[in-house]
């Protein structure tokens, strides 16, 4: 009969192996993880669309107009800015600083079906509102069905004239 060692601390390291592969690609990495301990942001962003317009609104707290670009070029419409940390004075002394401050972009790739042409972006109150306008060959239309049975009116949509 063999003696077997017992090692009670084999099913710790084992349990250590398996956690240690299921972070290691969830953890930041590189310059992942300066942005992420140092407080880098970016702004949260909603997108939606209704029959007439594709719109875009981002929270730019704490900003004023002149402290973000905006562009949009190929379909790529891009929110360039910096969001600067100003000490009131040498005299205080900060216990905490939970906000995020720094440079950020945010980039979209929107449909082919949005024009820059009659674009119009607000600002008010730290929200910033893009408004797109949508293609008039992509609106939906209403096509007048003829026949026997009467006329009926139906919606299509992408229909050409």
């Amino acid at each position: 009969m063999n003696i077997v060692k017992y090692d009670p601390f084999r099913e710790l390291r084992s349990l250590q192996d398996e956690m240690t592969r299921l972070f290691a690609g969830v953890a930041p990495t590189g310059s992942q993880r300066n942005e992420f301990f140092s407080g880098a942001w970016s702004p949260k962003v909603d997108i939606f669309e209704n029959k007439e317009n594709l719109v875009l609104e981002a929270e730019l707290p704490g900003m004023t107009k002149d402290d973000f670009d905006l562009s949009f070029e190929n379909n790529v419409l891009t929110l360039k800015g910096d969001r600067k940390f100003e000490k009131k004075t040498d005299e205080d002394n900060y216990h905490r600083v939970e906000r995020a401050y720094g440079t950020f972009t945010r980039s979209f790739t929107l449909p082919q079906t949005v024009t820059a042409e009659g674009a119009v972006a607000e600002f008010n109150d730290g929200i910033l509102s893009v408004t797109l306008p949508k293609r008039e060959e992509t609106k939906a239309r209403k096509i007048e069905v003829t026949g026997a049975s009467g006329n009926k009116t139906i919606d299509a949509k992408s229909a050409k004239a």
